[in-house]
């Protein structure tokens, strides 16, 4: 299969954007300082941008920057200079929700690629036509789509416009609310989560009581702890790249500007695995999907679902009884460097792991490798029994030959 499918990372910072280039990505999408709806994310002043565009188009990949608040009169301060320095920095498109900054953004730079979020809600052929129609290249299509609505509005627009593209969440937490418009933080806290601010309430543990409407019960399920009504398992589609290039989408986007490099990059590389396969061999793609899920759950997770890609969601989509994820696996460091005339890595540690452990090595190219660490030496050289200290530097024997970025990881003792 020759079709261009586009895989679509998230990055919360210079660290993160490394994990997804290097383990895959295709193109980067990230937030600068203002009008972006991870506020909590560190995100990218105006030369850190400019570095990390330099560093994507080194590695042939894009990078996307969010501005996809729904903005109050106070946020339109400034924003014309604000997109003016924006688009000095290189970035390849902007991903926008709010009409009124989409106004603006075409103002400023008329030839820039506008992506429009998932925030506004596309979930027709006529608001896709509305957006195409006032210059937005591609639309980020409300995850409460199926696939059969999708390719609906695939086929539509694709007849007026070949070139225009359609964007849909792959993989990674979901949000209560439609398409993510949310009040719930905002009403509990004051935090605007349409504006970057959200403290996800939806995760909170509640009780439910309704005192006027005797015999009247809600399906709530719930424990000693209270009942997580509002908390929605976690999506994966791996299992499904068919049903997404069949219905007319070149861009798969992975959730989680929030998660860690780690995340990131384990997400990035199955995903990137999973799509190759699929091109070259569909029938190889189909044999690996136990693999694919099997790898995707060493992040941390919570269950998962399809969401409403086959249709309405059902109560088995939610998370009853916690809030909390699934893990497995810790991230344990990652390779600064590595001498192939002494074999040594340089690892810059990250969580606690010491000698006597069962190591696992997640490589940028190349299979997991699994050895248990022998002898560990801190960066004086001296032999020590375990890496306790976060950001510790740390040296030991690598089993073969591994890059910069590789990433170790170790599994978590079950309970």
């Amino acid at each position: 299969m020759n079709k261009k499918i586009e895989l679509l990372a998230p990055a919360g910072d210079f660290e993160k954007l490394q994990a997804a280039i290097n383990y895959g990505a295709d193109a980067v999408y990230m937030g600068a300082k203002s009008l972006g709806l991870r506020a909590k994310a560190k995100n990218f002043d105006f030369a850190e941008i400019a570095e990390a565009v330099s560093f994507a188009h080194s590695h042939s990949a894009k990078i996307y920057i969010t501005a996809n608040i729904f903005a109050h009169n106070e946020d339109f301060e400034g924003i014309e200079e604000y997109f003016n320095e924006l688009g000095k920095t290189g970035v390849d498109a902007l991903i926008i929700s709010d009409p009124g900054i989409f106004l603006v953004a075409r103002k400023v730079l008329p030839q820039m690629d506008i992506h429009i979020s998932t925030q506004a809600n596309v979930t027709n052929r006529h608001s896709v036509e509305f957006w195409r129609a006032q210059g937005a290249r591609r639309i980020v299509l409300a995850r409460e789509l199926s696939f059969a609505e999708i390719k609906e509005i695939h086929d539509s627009v694709k007849a007026v416009d070949p070139l225009f593209q359609l964007e849909s969440f792959v993989h990674g937490s979901m949000c209560i609310s439609y398409s993510g418009r949310c009040l719930l933080s905002n009403y509990m806290t004051g935090k605007d989560a349409n504006r970057g601010e959200c403290t996800h309430p939806c995760r909170w543990k509640y009780n439910l009581m309704e005192e006027n409407r005797e015999g009247e019960f809600l399906p709530v399920f719930e424990d000693e702890r209270g009942a997580y009504i509002f908390n929605s398992k976690d999506l994966c589609m791996v299992a499904h790249l068919s049903e997404f290039i069949n219905a007319g989408i070149e861009s798969l986007k992975i959730e989680g500007r929030m998660k860690t490099a780690y995340y990131v990059a384990l997400v990035t590389a199955i995903y990137r695995q999973a799509v190759d396969d699929y091109m070259k061999d569909e029938d190889k793609y189909r044999a690996k999907i136990p693999y694919y899920l099997s790898e995707l759950t060493k992040a941390s997770h919570r269950d998962f679902t399809t969401g409403f890609y086959f249709g309405k969601t059902t109560a088995n989509d939610q998370v009853y009884n916690n809030s909390a994820y699934i893990r497995n696996y810790d991230f344990v460091g990652i390779v600064k460097s590595f001498d192939p005339e002494t074999g040594f890595m340089k690892i810059e540690q990250r969580n606690k792991f010491s000698v006597g452990d069962e190591i696992e090595i997640m490589r940028t190219t190349g299979e997991v490798m699994i050895y248990t660490v022998d002898m560990l030496y801190d960066e004086n050289m001296e032999e020590i029994d375990s890496a306790p200290h976060a950001q510790q530097i740390v040296y030991l024997k690598a089993p073969a030959v591994v890059g910069p970025f590789d990433i170790l990881r170790k599994q978590m003792p079950q309970t």
